[in-house]
């Protein structure tokens, strides 16, 4: 939570600025595209095929990643990240559970293939808030 303005932190934002500019919306663009080649009808059970495999792959892939580019340059060695994950990734995991099935099923039954990145980066806006939430608590301490 800001409580002033001198608590902006503009290193933290330019790490999530990297994040989304080289790592998510690449993998978003590549991931799109390869759903809708593999599974390209837009009817109900092909749409929850997509939101399955959604949330059994990309999903726990990229809050991974997520979580390790992070961690890496805020300077957490690979012990740190590893507890961190541990600490950190099933918790994340369950709440993107309850958030990203309503945005999935209207990006794929509803938007046209070459929009869905798009639609998804509006959704990752409001989830990132709480990524870096849980991505700036306390190193886990390693004994």
């Amino acid at each position: 939570m800001i409580t002033s303005a001198s608590s902006y932190d503009s290193i933290r934002t330019l790490r999530m600025a990297g994040y989304g500019l080289l790592l998510l919306g690449p993998s978003q663009h590549l991931w799109f595209n390869l759903l809708s080649k593999a599974l390209p009808k837009r009817d109900m059970l092909t749409t929850f095929k997509k939101m399955f495999l959604g949330q059994a792959v990309f999903g726990p892939l990229v809050t991974t990643v997520f979580f390790s580019y992070n961690a890496a340059l805020q300077g957490e060695n690979a012990e740190e990240i590893a507890a961190r994950l541990k600490r950190d990734l099933l918790p994340t995991l369950i709440s993107g559970a309850m958030f990203w099935p309503t945005c999935d099923f209207v990006t794929y039954k509803f938007v046209p293939v070459h929009l869905q990145p798009l639609m998804n980066s509006s959704c990752s806006y409001i989830w990132t808030i709480y990524l870096t939430y849980m991505a700036s608590l306390n190193k886990v301490s390693i004994e």
